[in-house]
């Protein structure tokens, strides 16, 4: 998951040049490799390359473009479109555990390798159904033009610049946005991560602490859909307050863990914990072509991405030192539901800061108008200098 998120600011580029379809097939046909070589290797080192950074990696560039290409093709419906997209994929991973453990006992885990690898494969053909709408966001041609005669010095910069894309972040509202979602993750995943430990640990139940995990899975998807078809009728960046309020149900969920003492109470709280997980997903794509645009929206989700993966990444291993050091997974878990919180906070102001530099935007109009109008009727406006035919 870590490498899914951490290459999308690079997948972001390759979104822009080569195009939905082209990115997302290449990245199929990678992690399809990744998965038959990984078949092929007894080398836990080796492995760690061909499961780890060549499949990670593939997926990445199969997945973001799965998320632009729907802003090509929706704009009112578009968080529908995205849960319905989210949902499916909740629903496979609720019955993959299942048939994954199935086959591993029955063919063993090269075969399951191999068996995986069809699914990616078949990705590719799924991918050149991807026909982006949209022009490109880059004019590389009118670059070209620009850079030519410069230095070498200059070139490189200028073509560092023109790959990474960095204007999503002088918008006030996707740095604040991005910076609140890359906090909240940071506790966001602990308590997916650890669950099934903590319940092994706290109720002695070896058998059912995959219970919790489908639980999770089943409400995410509901959650998804819902939140898809809610967001759909908030208007601009008020979709925001949804991930706000799922952002603090998240944190307060995540510190009830260690106060449950059956297992009843576990599996509420974590049917709640799936409803916050599917308002998370399925608003990222919307809430980012709401704040840059669809021409800046492939760069927007990569860089929000690839900021989500290394407070996500240290997360889950914060919270196991955590366990190994206080022998409980209470401390842990009350500490992961902190970030959640203050990200809700930092994302409670996006929509203020977009509405008063809206505001201003709209003064700034209109008092250049009202200075035209003035000009136009041949006014004489306080401090213009006068001329011959006001004398």
């Amino acid at each position: 998951m870590g490498m899914l998120f951490f290459c999308s600011p690079v997948v972001s580029i390759f979104t822009d040049r080569l195009g939905c379809r082209k990115t997302s097939c290449g990245g199929a046909a990678l992690a399809f490799i990744g998965l038959l070589s990984s078949s092929f290797t007894k080398s836990l080192g080796v492995r760690f390359f061909t499961y780890g950074i060549l499949f990670g990696c593939g997926c990445s560039f199969a997945f973001q473009p799965s998320l632009v290409i729907l802003g090509h093709y929706f704009k009112k419906r578009l968080g529908l479109a995205n849960g319905i997209v989210a949902g499916g994929g909740c629903l496979l991973a609720m019955c993959f555990p299942f048939l994954l453990k199935i086959m591993g006992k029955a063919i063993g885990l090269a075969h399951t390798f191999q068996v995986l690898s069809v699914f990616m494969f078949i990705q590719i053909f799924l991918s050149l159904t991807f026909k982006p709408l949209l022009p490109p966001p880059i004019n590389y041609g009118k670059e070209n033009e620009k850079v030519a005669g410069r230095s070498k010095t200059q070139q490189c910069l200028a073509h560092t610049r023109k790959y990474f894309n960095m204007q999503v972040f002088q918008k006030k509202t996707y740095t604040l946005w991005a910076l609140g979602i890359a906090t909240t993750v940071l506790g966001y995943f602990v308590p997916y991560v650890h669950l099934i430990k903590f319940v092994e640990q706290r109720f002695k139940e070896n058998t059912k602490g995959w219970i919790v995990l489908v639980c999770i899975g089943a409400t995410s998807g509901i959650g998804r859909l819902a939140s898809g078809r809610i967001g759909d009728c908030i208007p601009g960046l008020k979709k925001v307050y949804l991930q706000v309020v799922s952002f603090l149900l998240l944190g307060i969920l995540s510190m009830m863990l260690p106060l449950c003492q059956m297992l009843e109470t576990v599996i509420v709280v974590c049917l709640f914990l799936g409803l916050c997980d599917g308002f998370l997903i399925s608003m990222m794509s919307p809430i980012a072509f709401e704040l840059v645009g669809p021409m800046q929206a492939s760069q927007a989700i990569g860089y929000v991405l690839g900021l989500m993966s290394i407070p996500m990444t240290a997360g889950p291993p914060i919270a196991g030192f955590l366990h190994d050091y206080y022998g409980s997974y209470d401390i842990a878990f009350y500490l992961a539901g902190i970030p959640p919180l203050i990200g809700a906070l930092v994302l409670l102001a996006v929509p203020l800061v977009f509405e008063r530099d809206l505001k201003k935007k709209r003064q700034m109009e209109a008092e250049k108008e009202k200075t035209q109008d003035s000009v136009v009727n041949g006014e004489l406006l306080p401090g213009s200098p006068v001329t011959d035919d006001h004398v």
